[in-house]
């Protein structure tokens, strides 16, 4: 019987909560996400369960638990960026009428932590939490450190049709701790999103970092 201490049961626990984010699933389409084998896959979803990490709906599908809402307020808490920015990156949107993300780096990704959507009805909506890649869209360049005082633009790096423009949030000692983006249909940000909203974009991540002190 494998320890829980073993770092592979915690892999395979976490590809489990990654398969049911993208809804519920039985258990064999939940073998057929994760890879693992049948046994494992349901030993492993029952403990989840037992923690209220997971649980079941109507139809006995394994979902994820309200246990994690928790622990999501918990981890919002602890990180006061997001709370600091909402009302600068709010004015953002407002005045743009574009949606508008936080991203944070995270390893060799990035997290978007605060996403604020268009109220057009055409809108690229980025969900909150999602982690994407470094090496393509606006956010992932400032993040990587392709310069401090730089606005960041891309065009259809990730999703063709999606363009977006992104600026540094620096701490005291001027190093990047997040990035505000921009990001939209190619046809209202057109092909150079930075000569359209590159300047305001940077006054925002301007405002964010002054607030950080």
């Amino acid at each position: 019987m494998e320890s829980v201490s073993n770092v592979a049961v915690i892999d395979k626990g976490v590809a489990i909560l990654q398969a049911l984010a993208a809804g519920p699933l039985d258990l064999a389409a939940l073998q057929a996400a994760t890879g693992l084998p049948r046994a494992t896959a349901h030993r492993l979803a029952v403990a989840l369960e037992g923690h209220q990490l997971v649980r079941r709906d109507v139809q006995g599908r394994f979902c994820l638990g309200f246990e994690l809402i928790r622990l999501g307020r918990g981890a919002a808490e602890a990180f006061p960026l997001a709370e600091l920015a909402a009302p600068v990156l709010t004015e953002l949107r407002d005045n743009t009428g574009e949606s508008v993300q936080l991203y944070v780096r995270e390893h060799d990704a990035r997290r978007c932590v605060v996403s604020m959507q268009s109220r057009h009805a055409l809108q690229w909506i980025v969900p909150v939490g999602v982690l994407l890649p470094l090496a393509v869209g606006s956010a992932g360049k400032v993040l990587a450190g392709a310069g401090a005082s730089m606005v960041a633009q891309s065009v259809e790096e990730r999703e063709p049709g999606v363009a977006s423009v992104s600026a540094a949030v620096l701490d005291r000692g001027r190093n990047v701790v997040a990035a505000v983006s921009i990001s939209g249909p190619l046809e209202r940000l057109s092909r150079h999103p930075g000569d359209r909203f590159g300047a305001q974009v940077r006054v925002a991540a301007d405002r964010i970092s002054q607030l950080l002190g």
